[in-house]
């Protein structure tokens, strides 16, 4: 059963979790004080995942085998959108790398009397 994008509704799960996290994390570090709540909010986020991922969804034993294969069609197209993803992530944190975490601090001039 596929939803959204050819995923499953477990992997949406993951993204909406970590995606909230992720927003949540970057709200407590402008929040000056509270930086210190985000690690708790990721080692949550992880821990939900773990459980997410080790509690099993089906039965033990293994569905029977039917007579028709399914075959994925878009298979290269997938991967061409994965890669052009990974691409545009890699240059949105090379992007902030060098614009907002390496932004210099100017002095301010002494005043001498």
């Amino acid at each position: 059963m596929a939803g959204a994008l050819g995923v499953g509704p477990g992997v949406l799960a993951l993204l909406l979790l970590w995606a909230m996290a992720l927003l949540l994390v970057l709200a407590l570090a402008r929040a000056g004080r509270a930086r210190a709540a985000a690690v708790p909010v990721l080692l949550g986020a992880a821990a939900l995942t773990a459980a997410l991922l080790l509690f099993p969804r089906e039965g033990e034993s293994p569905a029977p085998a039917g007579a028709e294969e399914i075959v994925d069609t878009f298979f290269i197209g997938r991967f061409i959108l994965l890669a052009v993803m990974s691409l545009l992530f890699l240059g949105c944190l090379f992007l902030l790398l060098i614009y907002h975490l390496m932004e210099p601090v100017y002095a301010k001039p002494l005043h001498s009397s």
